[in-house]
């Protein structure tokens, strides 16, 4: 399998902060991440240089075999799916539903004077059928409950039928129904072997959709760990990674996580 990303020793400071420290991260086509760790880790910057929107202070990073730095982002870019609380936030409460999804294919956030075929709605309401939300095409963004407003981002991620799919918290701010059919959403996206490549950032293991293959650990910029997921994700290394000892469980492909009586609570 050819790598989808390649990050070696990737290092980035802001303002005097290292966000990024030695970084080193390959990911295989087909494969399917998800990326865990305390606020202020660094999971986003990680994710926001995978989506090219980004440049690290130093290290190598290839994306999608084009080394960044010696590429054209904006023709890159349309082979990522991206979905981010910053992206939503650029979204039109007034757009339809269905443009929020189709307009993916220019690449743009709101319907102008583009034209859009019969492919390209098919291809848009197949995909809000695929996320559950169909009923929703000819509903305005900004009537959508926080579930519907994450599905419908999804759908517009994969409009573009990305070969790299890097979803940042998709289920962020979601009540426990809403977690949960947006998770079995994800499940059935990572379990169809024509799904990209795909990379999930979250804090919490139970948001953990079934299917993910690897897993990363990230604490204050640094890998804690990193490869197959039930080799990662371990007491031992959860409790370095989130500082604090921790029971783990794995059932019907799902994880879950508690403070261990180690904690002498």
């Amino acid at each position: 399998m050819s790598d989808v990303l390649e990050f070696a020793d990737v290092t980035l400071v802001r303002s005097g902060n290292r966000l990024l420290d030695g970084i080193n991260w390959r990911v295989s086509e087909g494969e399917r991440w998800v990326i865990l760790g305390p606020n202020g880790a660094g999971k986003t910057t990680l994710l926001q240089i995978a989506a090219t929107n980004m440049h690290p202070t130093s290290g190598y990073v290839s994306v999608l075999g084009e080394v960044l730095g010696g590429v054209d982002v904006f023709e890159l870019r349309p082979r990522i799916g991206l979905t981010s609380a910053a992206l939503a936030e650029r979204i039109r409460g007034s757009e339809w539903v269905l443009d929020v999804v189709r307009t993916a294919a220019y690449g743009v956030l709101g319907t102008w004077r583009e034209s859009y075929e019969d492919l390209d709605d098919s291809r848009a309401l197949g995909l809000l059928v695929r996320l559950g939300i169909a009923h929703l095409a000819g509903r305005t963004f900004g009537t959508l409950s926080e579930g519907e407003r994450k599905r419908t981002q999804i759908a517009r991620a994969m409009m573009s039928d990305p070969e790299l799919l890097l979803l940042d918290e998709p289920t962020a701010g979601l009540d426990l129904g809403g977690r949960e059919t947006l998770v079995a959403a994800l499940s059935e996206i990572a379990a169809d072997p024509v799904s990209p490549t795909t990379v999930l950032v979250t804090h919490h293991v139970e948001e953990i959709p079934a299917g993910i293959t690897h897993a990363m650990l990230l604490r204050s910029g640094r890998v804690v760990a990193s490869g197959p997921i039930g080799q990662t994700l371990t007491p031992d290394n959860l409790a370095a990674c989130f500082g604090v000892s921790l029971d783990i469980s794995h059932q019907n492909g799902r994880w879950s996580a508690r403070a261990s009586a180690r904690n002498g609570g």
